[in-house]
């Protein structure tokens, strides 16, 4: 199989569209061409690694501070879970464990094997890759639901003495590993999944 490279032509990473390689930027939207991004892995690696470094406290710290009369209350993503369902809102329990437990941890692993399937090689097909890369990057819009949770009670339960909500450190921790995993996945170049089916090896 050819492929664009191996006939001297070099994608548009922001418009798809091709060019003759040698072309400095794409005459369609200004981007800069490359072949491939020097050091792309290790970018990519870098924004993973913080990304997973925040999504530890964002677990361990409160996600909602609750404050009434009686006293205050802080749950974690997981403590707040299991709240909801022990009160019989088991499909509202479940959704926020998959948006806040098992979608993240899903995108961690997912990007993490992208990134060594390039330098190791994989079972999987490229086209798998592609399109498991495909998956990572829709999902990536919905994986700040239980900040735009947090948010929206911070600003709608403020009833003076009565009681307030606010926002925990971990709402923080989670923003920022949210941010940082949809900066990994944006920065892999998946054109390195498909040199391996060409005669050069993939190279960053």
């Amino acid at each position: 199989m050819t492929t664009a490279r191996e006939l001297g032509f070099v994608t548009c990473t922001a418009c798809a569209k091709v060019w003759p390689g040698g072309t400095p930027r794409c005459e369609c939207c200004g981007h800069r061409l490359q072949s491939r991004h020097p050091n792309n892995l290790q970018v990519v690696w870098a924004f993973w690694l913080t990304g997973l470094l925040c999504y530890i406290p964002a677990n361990m710290y409160p996600m909602l501070v609750t404050s009434t009369l009686v006293g205050t209350d802080s749950s974690t993503i997981i403590g707040g879970a299991v709240a909801i369902a022990q009160h019989g809102d088991l499909a509202i329990a479940a959704i926020v464990l998959i948006a806040s437990v098992v979608i993240p941890v899903a995108k961690f692993i997912a990007i993490a094997h992208l990134a060594l399937s390039v330098k190791r090689g994989s079972r999987q097909s490229e086209h798998g890759r592609q399109h498991l890369y495909e998956v990572v990057e829709f999902i990536g819009r919905w994986s700040m639901i239980d900040v735009f949770v947090v948010a929206i009670l911070s600003a709608l339960v403020q009833l003076s003495v009565v009681a307030s909500i606010h926002p925990g450190p971990a709402a923080l921790t989670f923003a920022l590993s949210v941010v940082f995993t949809m900066l990994a996945a944006r920065s892999f170049d998946t054109r390195l999944i498909w040199d391996s089916i060409g005669p050069e090896s993939s190279e960053t």
